[in-house]
């Protein structure tokens, strides 16, 4: 038990840091929780929950890229509640069997996700032309879809919200990461809540996920951005490839 608390507490720091940085830290922790024996539908309820601290970290590290995105934000926040909710419903009602057999789909494409954003981003990025300010009904709805994805599975909406927010706005990469961690503080928070009244929780996997995720929070967001993006895309391909095995074949 100490040492599966530990391995958990470990992967939650890695993921605390990663979201801060890129998103996809729940590749790590969900498969994390799974292999030392948590049901994949209660640890996936308790990794969104559990990550709340941690992006609570990440967005207050980014305070400074943050400035002047208020009303941005303002505006794309009840995308990401609303959406949060819709998937975080999806995730209790559907049968679970339908979970088992979504999820390895959603890795595998969280994973492309994961190596074809730069590349995708640039392409999108040639062909904006007058971009809206805050990105228009496009990005509204797109941020509602990752929000419906993250309330439903969290793995790489971090870098949904990326893609979508670097091809709609005119803005810096680094702002841009500032007001994700944002977005992605609202859909786990919101998710959360909903969790917490009607779901099944794991409180001790929620507290190891928690320590480890404040903590890799502020690390990410102080020193996540000297970490090569090329190894963190490595990394959590890794560990997707290896969540996918354990879902599909135990």
């Amino acid at each position: 038990m100490f040492w599966e608390v530990v391995a958990v507490c470990a992967a939650g720091v890695a993921a605390g840091a990663i979201n801060a940085v890129v998103g996809s830290g729940s590749l790590i922790t969900f498969p994390t929780l799974v292999a030392v024996g948590v049901d994949p539908v209660v640890a996936n309820v308790s990794n969104n929950i559990g990550l709340v601290p941690g992006s609570f970290t990440a967005a207050y590290g980014y305070r400074e890229e943050l400035k002047g995105q208020r009303e941005r934000l303002l505006r794309l926040a009840p995308a990401s509640c609303l959406g949060s909710l819709i998937g975080g419903i999806l995730l209790l009602f559907l049968d679970p069997d339908v979970f088992q057999v979504v999820v390895p789909v959603l890795i595998a494409l969280a994973c492309v996700l994961v190596v074809v954003q730069p590349r995708l981003n640039g392409w999108l990025a040639a062909r904006r032309e007058n971009p809206h300010p805050h990105g228009g009904i496009a990005l509204w709805l797109g941020v509602f879809a990752a929000g419906v994805y993250g309330g439903y599975f969290g793995a790489a909406q971090g870098v949904l919200l990326i893609g979508l927010l670097g091809s709609f706005l005119d803005d810096g990469i680094q702002r841009v990461n500032a007001a994700k961690n944002v977005l992605s503080l609202i859909v786990n928070a919101t998710a959360a809540v909903l969790f917490f009244f009607i779901a099944h929780v794991d409180w001790w996997a929620v507290l190891a996920v928690a320590l480890g995720a404040t903590a890799g929070g502020f690390l990410g967001a102080r020193i996540g951005r000297r970490i090569p993006a090329p190894v963190l895309r490595g990394i959590i391909v890794v560990v997707g490839i290896v969540a996918i095995v354990k879902l599909v074949y135990g």
